[in-house]
């Protein structure tokens, strides 16, 4: 394989929300010792983005990019971007829905005419807007079939509103992950690698309750796992993100398993990164 091809890798800090807010610094010490090359943030842990680029720059780790609330960008769009622009994020994503933003919402025809809007801003603040996607994205249109996640990027100029593809997500509505980053070839700067075993047949928020309580019977069913230790197959993922030409991937795990810290998890998915070469 071409070094050439292989990408840089982040992990997103909410999969190690805990140890974040009580030790940033020591947290990225350990995430840059683990061998990742940048973060992806949730929130800002109490420090400025002046303190945030600064442990970054001390610790050779990149900021690419925040998850910001939709809600949050709303209330006050340039505060908010400027913030993250101080960091040096390159983008902005919009990781989640309130059920009334969603298809069929209330709400939903004020977020797809907002989101416009929102990516103009952000590329006023030197900025990508993405959009990270969970499960219920993929229920089709009425009378269609198309998925509501597709009808998002073909009614929002590419120039306007990008891709965080989450592969976790995709295969647990029965997607083939690889052919739906291919799909968006050009688009998926940035992607989501996340693992998972058994058969999800509840909704995202249901997921996370189940994987937060550790119910023994739910998990059965469903449970996030390190990158690599679930179903997916992430040598044909990582394949189609070099054909799609995707800039990083991300690692991110919802909640810790396997007897394994959050911590712990985040150092098991890049060291089996680095055994298939990336």
């Amino acid at each position: 394989m071409d070094m050439s091809m292989k990408f840089p890798v982040a992990v997103q800090m909410f999969s190690v929300r805990d140890a974040a807010e009580k030790d940033l610094a020591e947290t990225l010490k350990k995430i840059k010792e683990y061998g990742y090359d940048g973060i992806e943030l949730a929130g800002l842990y109490g420090k400025t983005p002046e303190e945030i680029k600064e442990l970054c720059l001390d610790i050779g780790l990149t900021p690419i990019s925040a998850h910001i609330g939709y809600y949050d960008l709303m209330a006050d769009a340039d505060g908010v971007l400027a913030q993250y622009e101080k960091i040096g994020c390159k983008y902005v994503v919009v990781p989640w829905l309130g059920e009334e933003l969603r298809y069929g919402g209330s709400k939903h025809g004020e977020f797809m005419e907002n989101m416009p809007m929102l990516g103009k801003k952000a590329k006023e603040h030197n900025m990508t807007l993405l959009y990270h996607n969970h499960d219920f994205e993929f229920e089709k249109i009425k009378g269609t079939d198309t998925y509501v996640l597709d009808e998002l990027y073909a009614s929002i100029p590419a120039d306007l509103l990008q891709t965080e593809i989450d592969v976790c997500w995709v295969g647990s509505v029965g997607e083939d992950p690889a052919e739906y980053v291919r799909k968006y070839s050009g688009r998926s700067p940035v992607l989501h690698l996340k693992d998972f075993v058994g058969t999800k047949k509840a909704t995202a928020a249901q997921v996370l309750s189940m994987a937060k309580n550790k119910n023994p019977d739910e998990n059965k069913k469903f449970e996030f796992r390190p990158v690599g230790f679930g179903v997916q197959n992430f040598p044909e993922i990582l394949k189609a993100a070099e054909e799609a030409g995707v800039s990083w991937v991300v690692v991110e795990q919802d909640e810790p398993s396997m007897e394994l810290s959050a911590m712990e998890c985040a150092k098991t998915s890049r060291d089996y990164l680095k055994i298939i070469g990336y």
